[in-house]
């Protein structure tokens, strides 16, 4: 009400002023009322032209931008321009506040792994986050207000979203060439729909590397078993002769040993995947160890190979001597049982300048074609199946190989060519390669992870 008194003083001037002025136009006028009427005609006026101006300075304000101060006059319009100013500010704040807010929403659900596509009633794309434009090769900017169906032409998307019900989620496979996509889309609002993605390549690719790993270890457990129950079928309902016996029993126990080292092989496996990086405050004897794969490798081979093995290296390793025994003993085994008679097994140690090594496998046997090489270190995986079951092997070998090389911060290294043998290196990092008495280069650098 600050206005109030200044409205009334200018009120009692414009009067005044009035009286005065038709008093005076009174005295040069014939007719005194026509001099009233003037002076009263004149006050409003002024009034009048006043207001006018001071209103025209608000609205003009009002037109603008606001930003900067509202006219600073006196009385009701200088009143009214404060408040409203006011008024203009606290919602410029408010404004400001929920715009950052869904900024920052916005930015949160850009961070997301998972992608979000908003569109509206028409299907068109009202807004997208960087994951999800990457998973349906869009812009996020170009391709805005756009139809989604015109720029993702996949029929089964097409199909999925013009369905009524979203309850089971659409999985696309192949999206760019290699990912599998779960796509799950939700109404809000007033028709507009939330297109979630999620990549699982991933966990496709673990849910079908479990199904094979099942499937492979019911098929080599199955097969023995199968022959142990037909041979202890045999000897219970047909008489054998004490040869024949022996031989059945030979066989059986052939059988019962391939189960064991399947076995043996998948507890090692478990216990590699959960058991944590080995320390290097225990250091190995590279001599010993080859010494006794030496003599394993001697026996199983049985003369039939020229075997040349390495036994002077003065070399120690630091991690898990049962661990290291394992790896290196595979390898020898996996030479052994693959290279034909007659051929040649070579195993050595080679040291590297930069104070890491290798201890290389090499072998005169058939080869392995490049394009099982990758595949190699996979559970069960095989590159003649059946050749692999009559020389014994599980197919768990090179996977035994290449999760102790890892866990030890070394690395599994295969070259082969068809018809030229095959050379397997498990390459040390100098962390872990110390000659006999030498000192260690320190455990926090031996325990640092692989790259």
């Amino acid at each position: 009400m600050n206005w109030l008194v200044p409205r009334f003083v200018l009120a009692a001037l414009v009067a005044v002023t009035g009286v005065l002025f038709g008093h005076w136009m009174g005295h040069l006028l014939p007719w005194p009322f026509l001099g009233e009427a003037l002076s009263a005609v004149s006050a409003v006026a002024a009034l009048v032209f006043l207001d006018a101006v001071r209103g025209h300075r608000l609205l003009k304000w009002l037109r603008g931008s606001q930003l900067d101060d509202a006219p600073r006059d006196s009385g009701i319009w200088g009143e009214l321009g404060y408040r409203i100013e006011r008024a203009v500010r606290e919602r410029d704040k408010v404004i400001a506040a929920e715009r950052l807010q869904l900024q920052q929403f916005l930015s949160a659900i850009d961070a997301s792994p998972n992608g979000v596509l908003m569109l509206d009633a028409q299907d068109h794309i009202h807004w997208c986050n960087r994951v999800a434009a990457d998973h349906f090769s869009l812009d996020p900017v170009r391709d805005l207000r756009q139809r989604v169906t015109n720029l993702l032409r996949s029929p089964a998307f097409v199909s999925f979203l013009n369905t009524e019900s979203y309850e089971t989620p659409l999985i696309l496979n192949n999206v760019r060439g290699f990912s599998t996509l779960s796509v799950i889309v939700k109404r809000y609002g007033d028709g507009m729909k939330l297109v979630l993605s999620q990549d699982i390549t991933e966990r496709e690719r673990s849910d079908s590397m479990r199904r094979d790993f099942v499937a492979n270890v019911s098929h080599e457990i199955r097969t023995p078993l199968t022959v142990l129950s037909g041979f202890i079928e045999t000897m219970v309902s047909l008489p054998l002769t004490v040869a024949e016996r022996t031989r059945v029993l030979t066989l059986m126990g052939q059988q019962t040993d391939r189960m064991q080292g399947l076995v043996s092989d998948l507890l090692t496996l478990a216990q590699l995947e959960g058991s944590p990086r080995p320390t290097a405050d225990r250091w190995v004897g590279l001599d010993a160890l080859l010494a006794r794969i030496s003599s394993d490798a001697l026996a199983l081979s049985n003369d039939r190979h020229h075997l040349k093995i390495q036994v002077d290296t003065q070399i120690e390793l630091a991690g898990v001597e049962s661990e290291l025994l394992s790896a290196a003993a595979n390898l020898v085994n996996n030479a052994v049982r693959y290279t034909p008679v007659g051929g040649e097994i070579e195993v050595s140690w080679r040291q590297l300048g930069d104070g890491s090594g290798e201890l290389c496998v090499s072998d005169t046997g058939l080869g392995i074609a490049r394009e099982h090489l990758p595949r190699l270190t996979e559970r069960f995986y095989r590159v003649d199946g059946s050749r692999s079951r009559e020389t014994g092997g599980t197919g768990l070998g090179l996977s035994i190989v290449k999760h102790v090389m890892h866990r030890h911060g070394g690395e599994l290294q295969i070259e082969s060519e068809p018809g030229r043998g095959s050379k397997f290196r498990l390459a040390w990092p100098a962390v872990r390669v110390r000659h006999v008495g030498e000192p260690a280069l320190g455990v926090e650098a031996a325990n640092a992870p692989a790259h």
